[in-house]
C-alpha cells in the first residue's frame, strides 16, 4: 500500500526502524526457535547455539524491509536485491512470446537486453513489480535446479515468469528463477491483478536469480557487478538508449 511521500524537495521521513519479517518465513523461524528452547530446556547446549544461530538466520532472510519507490512510470525498477550478473541481449523465452489465448500481448520475437539479479543468501528475497501495470501472465515452468549464476539456469531451472502490461499496452516480463539452494518460488500475485512499481509479488527461497526483460529500444542502466536494490535502484528508462561506463573502485 502507498505509503508517505518521500521526494528531492525534502518531505518524507529519515527514521531507521527494524525492518519486519515476512509471515512466509515466521513459521520456520518459530519452528526453529521451539528447537532452540528445547534443546537449551535440556541442557544441549552443542545443539541448542547452532539453532539459536539458525533461528536469526532465519529472520534475516525473510526480512521485509520498506522501501522508496520512484514514481516516474518511465522508469524500470529493479524486481530484485542482488548483484547484476548478467547483461545480454537474448530471444524472450517462448512462454512470453507466444499468444496464450487471452488477447493480451506478449513480448513479440527479436533480441531485447535481458539484465539477471543474483541474489545471494545474505539478500532480501521479496521480489517487486519493476513497473506498475496489470497482471498478464503467470507462468510456472518445473525444471533443474542449477547454480542461478549460469547463463543457463534461465531455460533449465526451475522458474516463473511474470508478463505485466502497463496502462499504454506496453509489456514488461521478469522471471524468478530458483538456485542450488532454493526449492520454491512463492507467488504473492495472479493473472488480473492491478500492480504498482514496487509492490510485493513473490519471493524465492533460498538464494536465486531474477531476469528482467526490457523492451527493444530501451538500454540497461546499470552495469555487471552493480549492487541493485528491489523496489528503487532505476534498471532503464523506456524508450532510452545510451552506454554506460562503470569503474570499479
Amino acid at each position: 500500500m502507498p505509503g508517505e511521500l518521500s521526494d528531492n524537495k525534502g518531505r518524507g521521513e529519515a527514521a531507521w526502524h527494524w525492518p519486519a519479517i515476512h509471515p512466509e518465513g515466521r513459521k520456520f523461524a518459530m519452528i526453529c526457535g521451539a528447537l532452540c528452547i528445547a534443546a537449551a530446556f535440556f541442557a544441549w547446549e552443542t545443539i541448542a547455539w547452532p539453532l539459536a544461530g539458525l533461528t536469526l538466520g532465519i529472520l534475516a532472510f525473510f526480512r521485509d524491509p520498506e522501501r522508496i519507490v520512484p514514481q516516474d512510470p518511465g522508469l524500470v525498477i529493479s524486481p530484485a536485491d542482488g548483484l547484476v550478473s548478467l547483461i545480454q541481449q537474448v530471444e524472450p523465452p517462448r512462454e512470453l512470446q507466444v499468444d496464450d489465448g487471452t488477447g493480451a500481448p506478449g513480448l513479440g520475437s527479436g533480441p531485447v537486453t535481458r539484465i539477471s539479479i543474483f541474489m545471494s543468501v545474505f539478500d532480501v528475497h521479496i521480489n517487486r513489480a519493476p513497473v506498475s501495470g496489470t497482471v498478464r501472465r503467470l507462468i510456472y515452468i518445473p525444471g533443474k535446479f542449477l547454480n542461478a549464476d549460469l547463463d543457463k539456469a534461465s531455460e533449465e531451472n526451475e522458474r516463473q515468469h511474470i508478463l505485466i502490461e502497463r496502462s499504454d499496452g506496453l509489456p514488461i516480463a521478469f522471471t524468478q528463477i530458483a538456485g542450488l539452494v532454493a526449492r520454491r518460488i512463492v507467488p504473492f500475485v495472479k493473472p488480473g491483478d492491478i500492480l504498482a512499481a514496487g509492490q510485493r509479488v513473490g519471493l524465492i527461497r533460498f538464494g536465486s536469480r531474477v531476469d528482467v526483460y526490457l523492451p527493444q529500444g530501451t538500454d540497461s542502466k546499470v552495469v555487471l557487478g552493480q549492487k541493485v536494490i528491489a523496489g528503487e535502484t532505476v534498471l532503464a528508462e523506456l524508450g532510452k538508449q545510451c552506454h554506460i561506463e562503470g569503474l570499479a573502485q
